[in-house]
């Protein structure tokens, strides 16, 4: 590879370190070339790029970067995890191909936000959920008070429904209240016709008793007028008598 050539390759990586959102430098003595064209197939989901240089033109690219917290693990054999996606799905990755070689591939540390790792810290990330799975955590915790908003809302309208059908049900809408039943109807119309003979009888029976009263009073009044008669005959005769004797 000439100057030109080595040029051209450390401009190219150092774009690729700046375009990163994280940097995760590994060990990868000892694995073969298909399980890194293997790897390189599972990081491609998660915008991940696996770039296998020798360090010297890693470290040229690093300062041409301003990304000199890389330079410092880029020591033997080291591979370049250039993430642009989802951090923790591909240390997840990386974790999970290192459990299954069991030696191969080892984490160095890395650089995210302009901060240094430790290998320690590359693992940690490898636990943390997905971007994926983070987002549907928080979409349901958002959606949580709205579910129960509109399920409580429901219920309210589904009872409201159901009072109005009770309402309506009973007449109260129309203006009109529900027939009474037959035989109650029936006794209120006897009640109404016998109302009026009743009255009419009432009247009757007070006249035929204030009859006799009336009937009292006359006798009443003719015995005082025969007894005044009576009275003036007696006193006429007793004159009569004392004129006589003189």
């Amino acid at each position: 590879m000439n100057r030109e050539e080595k040029s051209a390759v450390i401009d190219q990586i150092a774009d690729e370190i700046g375009a990163s959102d994280a940097i995760f430098a590994l060990d990868y003595r000892g694995i073969t070339v298909a399980q890194i064209a293997e790897l390189r197939e599972k990081l491609r989901p998660s915008d991940t790029k696996l770039r296998v240089t020798k360090n010297s033109l890693s470290e040229r690219a690093a300062d041409q970067a301003g990304v000199a917290d890389i330079k410092p693990m880029l020591v033997g054999p080291t591979a370049l995890a250039l993430v642009k996606g989802d951090a923790a799905a591909a240390a997840k990755i990386l974790s999970d191909t290192a459990r299954v070689l069991r030696g191969p591939l080892a984490f160095k540390g890395g650089v995210m936000g302009g901060a240094p790792l430790s290998a320690a810290d590359v693992e940690a990330i490898a636990k943390l959920p997905s971007r994926d799975v983070l987002h549907a955590q928080l979409v349901g915790t958002i959606a949580a008070p709205l579910t129960g908003l509109a399920r409580t809302l429901n219920a309210l309208i589904a009872g409201i429904a159901i009072q109005l059908g009770q309402i309506r049900d009973q007449g109260l809408v129309s203006g009109t209240a529900p027939s009474a039943p037959a035989d109650a109807s029936s006794a209120d119309d006897e009640s109404a016709s016998q109302a009026p003979a009743a009255a009419e009888e009432a009247p009757a029976a007070d006249a035929a008793e204030a009859a006799p009263a009336g009937e009292s009073e006359t006798e009443a009044a003719a015995a005082a007028e025969v007894t005044e008669a009576d009275s003036s005959s007696a006193e006429e005769a007793s004159d009569d008598t004392a004129a006589s004797e003189n």
